[in-house]
């Protein structure tokens, strides 16, 4: 990674203990900028035998973090997120699947805890930027120095160079002010060469495993979350499209929340299945269930998008031609984007597209450019 410039830089770096973040932590460091890391504490579910462990901020994560930042000579500081993290990204978890919505927890978290609101306590104790692990490349418009942002700069969100590990889809509800505090010292690395380089700094954590999971859900018990979380309201299942004169039950659910459109496993109908949901109708309690995985009821030809964030500060003045990913690691579809009402846009896509899931975050697109995003209604 070429140096960002010949200041030397009062960095923050979010540092979860994992190999990602201790690489970028030691690129940084090695270019000769004030680096410290920061561990970040989250909220952890309370359980009858103790307080389950959050993945992302776990005591062998704290301690991982701990070896890295003494090998490469930084200190380490400590953070406690927890009541922020509940508030911004548990509670809002909980009352998007009450609500019948899919949310990401991810798009969420980075944009009002793990970055959003750690720039803000980062520059209060005297940073000038936030680094972090994620695979992404910003753009700025003229060369970086500590606190010196010009008012007109322009900061361009890019897709990451490893597009397996591409994670611009969790980041396009950061504004332009936020983009001006942060670095992502990985865009330009694959996956493959972080881990080299972690070999190579003879990094603590350089064959460490990544987890995939939500960091607040205890092993892989999502289902189980919920219902520790929500009221839930068992119901039946109808086959759908009816046919005429049969009532179409199939089976029973446990609780709407428990289901997104497309889902096949974990439905629980036995016999000639498999089974898709299809929609979920919460006035009547009725999960509604296809049979064939490409039945046309399960596709969209658009969506409705609210909460709109355009990453360049501006929204398109007239329809915008570019492509959506309507979920992560969806591959991206051409569409037109119009104006309904205030961050509230319609999407509409050149070919239909199959579970278009409300909760869910629309990003929009141009090659490498992340023009923004919203939230599927």
């Amino acid at each position: 990674m070429a140096n960002l410039n010949k200041n030397k830089l009062k960095i923050a770096v979010a540092m979860s203990g994992g190999v990602d973040s201790s690489v970028a932590a030691k690129l940084l460091k090695d270019q000769g900028h004030e680096v410290a890391g920061i561990f970040l504490h989250f909220w952890k579910e309370a359980g009858e035998t103790g307080n389950f462990e959050n993945k992302c901020c776990s005591a062998q994560a704290l301690l991982d973090a701990r070896r890295v930042a003494d090998k490469i000579g930084i200190p380490l500081y400590t953070l406690n997120f927890a009541k922020i993290f509940k508030k911004q990204v548990v509670d809002n978890f909980l009352s998007e699947y009450s609500k019948g919505r899919t949310p990401n927890p991810c798009v969420i978290c980075n944009k009002r805890v793990k970055l959003g609101y750690l720039i803000k306590q980062a520059k209060k104790l005297g940073f000038a930027y936030v680094a972090s692990g994620h695979y992404a490349r910003l753009r700025r418009e003229f060369p970086i120095s500590n606190f010196q942002f010009p008012k007109n700069a322009k900061y361009k969100l890019l897709k990451a160079k490893d597009k397996n590990k591409d994670q611009s889809y969790f980041l396009y509800t950061l504004s332009q002010e936020e983009l001006a505090h942060l670095l992502f010292p990985l865009g330009d690395y694959t996956k493959k060469q972080v881990r080299e380089l972690a070999k190579k700094f003879k990094l603590p954590v350089a064959e460490k495993k990544e987890s995939q999971e939500i960091c607040f859900i205890p092993g892989k018990s999502h289902n189980e979350f919920l219902r520790r979380h929500l009221k839930l309201k068992p119901g039946i299942i109808k086959i759908t499209p009816l046919i005429k004169g049969e009532r179409g039950i199939i089976g029973a659910h446990q609780g709407l929340p428990l289901y997104t459109i497309g889902q096949r496993k974990g439905i629980g109908i036995g016999g000639a299945g498999p089974y898709y949901a299809a929609k979920l109708d919460y006035k009547k309690n009725i999960l509604y269930a296809v049979k064939n995985y490409d039945d046309k009821i399960l596709y969209g030809q658009e969506l409705t998008a609210k909460n709109v964030n355009w990453t360049r500060g501006v929204e398109p003045d007239r329809p915008l031609p570019c492509q959506a990913i309507i979920r992560y690691r969806h591959q991206p579809v051409k569409c037109a984007i119009t104006k309904i009402s205030k961050n509230k846009f319609k999407v509409k896509f050149s070919q239909p597209q199959r579970a278009i899931t409300p909760g869910q975050s629309a990003v929009f697109c141009r090659g490498q450019k992340i023009l923004g995003g919203g939230i599927i209604c």
